[in-house]
């Protein structure tokens, strides 16, 4: 990558290592698919008046959109609502980059070398060493780490969609206005399952108790994280191939540990760090011969 796209994608794993901590924050005043549903509500309206729908088919949102609203974040709300450390949850999210390979691998026919299969399995070592440690109970249960690692391959699926989306577009994709028309289509899928689990009543109740760290959580996750950071990755993803825009995505752990550590005081054991560090080892290496092709800014 050329040298300002790589430091602005390391804006963006900054944006999204301290994401977790908001994240942790705000489910102190909302349940978790309420939560995500207000996020990508937020995101959508009213920008939806205002920004112009990409002119792409309306199953490229739903295929973006589903996976990484209801998936990804659904899942990953609720693994932290049950106990999932933020800053663990941003070492284990960033699996999303090996699930990444795999699938672009299997849909988009990019190649899996040699090294990048012996990458995935030091990363997927890493998992096992955390889940290991999950399942052990030195740090809570293994389910909300099983729901975090379940909403790394489904942002990895939105990462494949929305690569192969980009490749058949006729023009480049305005990936802001994609992710404003994009967060549409969470919001009724997760209103629905917060009704059907969370009960009629979350809603009213969340609105009476809410506090300003609350207020003030659901809008970082929903301007800064989402709008701003999927539309920057977005844009990142339009110009190089999968797999290598996801390896940036290693620079998202040491942020969120260290904001976790020092926000909300999170202890990371040294079996934790072996894990962490197995995971973001096996990217490095799965990304090490990479070999990054600009996709053209003229319309093919």
């Amino acid at each position: 990558m050329r040298l300002r796209h790589t430091l602005f994608a390391a804006l963006i794993a900054a944006v999204w290592g301290f994401n977790f901590v908001p994240i942790k924050v705000g489910l102190d005043d909302f349940p978790p698919l309420l939560f995500a549903a207000l996020r990508f509500a937020f995101a959508a309206l009213p920008a939806v008046l205002f920004v112009r729908r990409p002119p792409v088919a309306w199953r490229w949102l739903w295929l973006v959109g589903l996976p990484l609203g209801v998936g990804q974040f659904g899942l990953l709300f609720i693994g932290m609502h049950l106990g999932m450390p933020a800053g663990l949850s941003s070492v284990v999210l960033q699996t999303q980059a090996l699930f990444t390979f795999l699938f672009a691998g299997v849909l988009l026919r990019e190649r899996i070398t040699a090294m990048r299969a012996a990458g995935m399995a030091v990363a997927f070592s890493g998992v096992a060493v955390l889940g290991v440690v999950q399942s052990g109970g030195t740090s809570g249960p293994v389910l909300p780490f099983a729901l975090c690692v379940a909403g790394a391959a489904m942002w990895a699926l939105s990462n494949v969609a929305m690569r192969r989306m980009n490749e058949t577009a006729a023009a480049p994709v305005d990936t802001f206005g994609f992710m404003v028309w994009m967060s549409l289509v969470p919001v009724l899928p997760l209103l629905a399952l917060s009704l059907l689990f969370e009960g009629p009543g979350a809603l009213p109740d969340a609105v009476r108790h809410v506090t300003w760290a609350g207020a003030g959580s659901l809008a970082y996750v929903t301007y800064a994280s989402t709008l701003f950071g999927f539309g920057a990755w977005g844009w990142l993803m339009r110009r190089y191939p999968a797999g290598t825009v996801s390896m940036y995505s290693l620079l998202v752990p040491p942020f969120g540990l260290l904001s976790a550590a020092v926000v909300l005081r999170e202890r990371v054991t040294a079996a934790q760090l072996a894990g962490a560090a197995l995971i973001v080892a096996g990217v490095v290496i799965a990304g090490l011969r990479a070999r990054p092709a600009l996709v053209p800014d003229t319309p093919r």
